[in-house]
C-alpha cells in the first residue's frame, strides 16, 4: 500500500511538472516525422495481464511492418533523430507516468515486456522469452519504469541476464532500494546514458 501511494504521489507530481516538456517533445516529433506523437504498445503486466503502455514515438512509423515485436538495439536504424535524444534521456518513457498513475505499472520493478517479443540474441525462431528461466516469477510484481536491470544493464543485454537482475530485485525489494534506483535513474537521464553500451553510472 505504501509503495502504491508513493507511486500515485510521484506520478501525479511528475505529470504536472513535466507538462511543458510534453509540448516541446510533441512539436519536435511532428516537425521531424509528422504524426502520430504517441505510440501505444501492448505490454505484459502483473500476473500476465495485458495493458497498453503509452510512449513518445521514437522510431519511424513502419518500424515493425512485419508485425513482429523486435527488441531495440543500440544504434537501431529505425530510431529517428529526435528519438535518439528521447531514448538516450529516457524521455520517450515520460508518458508512462500515466500508466503508473492508473496502476498498470510502478516506478520501480521489472521492465514491462511485450507479448511474443523476439530475443535479439540466439535463434529468435526457437527461443521465446516465455521460455527463459525467471519469466513467470518476474510477473508476481508490477512492472516498473526503472529497476535494477534498466539501471545496470545496456538496453540490448540478453534477456536471461536481465531476468536475473529482475529476480534479484524481487528478492531484495524495499523502499530504500526503490528510492536509490529512482535517484540513479534521474542521474542517468541527466547524463543521457540510457542507450549506452558502456557503464551508465
Amino acid at each position: 500500500m505504501a509503495k502504491r501511494l508513493f507511486d500515485i504521489f510521484l506520478s501525479s507530481l511528475g505529470i504536472i511538472l513535466s507538462s511543458p516538456l510534453w509540448i516541446i517533445f510533441s512539436l519536435a516529433i511532428i516537425l521531424e516525422d509528422g504524426f502520430p506523437v504517441f505510440y501505444r504498445q501492448e505490454r505484459v503486466g502483473k500476473n500476465g495481464r495485458i495493458f497498453k503502455v503509452l510512449k513518445f514515438r521514437s522510431m519511424i512509423k513502419d518500424a515493425e511492418k512485419e508485425g513482429v515485436p523486435i527488441q531495440a538495439t543500440e544504434n537501431d536504424p529505425r530510431v529517428t533523430k529526435v528519438g535518439r535524444v528521447l531514448r538516450a534521456t529516457a524521455m520517450d518513457e515520460l508518458p508512462q507516468l500515466w500508466n503508473i498513475l492508473k496502476g498498470d505499472m510502478s516506478f520501480v520493478g521489472p521492465r514491462a515486456l511485450r507479448p511474443e517479443e523476439k530475443e535479439v540474441y540466439g535463434n529468435p525462431e526457437t527461443k521465446r522469452i516465455e521460455d527463459i528461466p525467471g519469466y513467470r516469477k518476474r510477473q508476481t510484481v508490477l512492472p516498473g519504469l526503472t529497476g535494477l536491470a534498466q539501471v545496470y544493464l545496456p538496453s540490448d543485454a540478453p534477456r536471461r541476464k536481465k531476468f536475473h537482475y529482475d529476480l534479484l530485485y524481487i528478492k531484495k525489494q524495499s523502499f530504500w532500494l526503490d528510492l536509490k534506483l529512482i535517484i540513479l535513474s534521474f542521474w542517468i537521464t541527466f547524463r543521457g546514458k540510457w542507450e549506452s553500451r558502456g557503464r551508465k553510472l
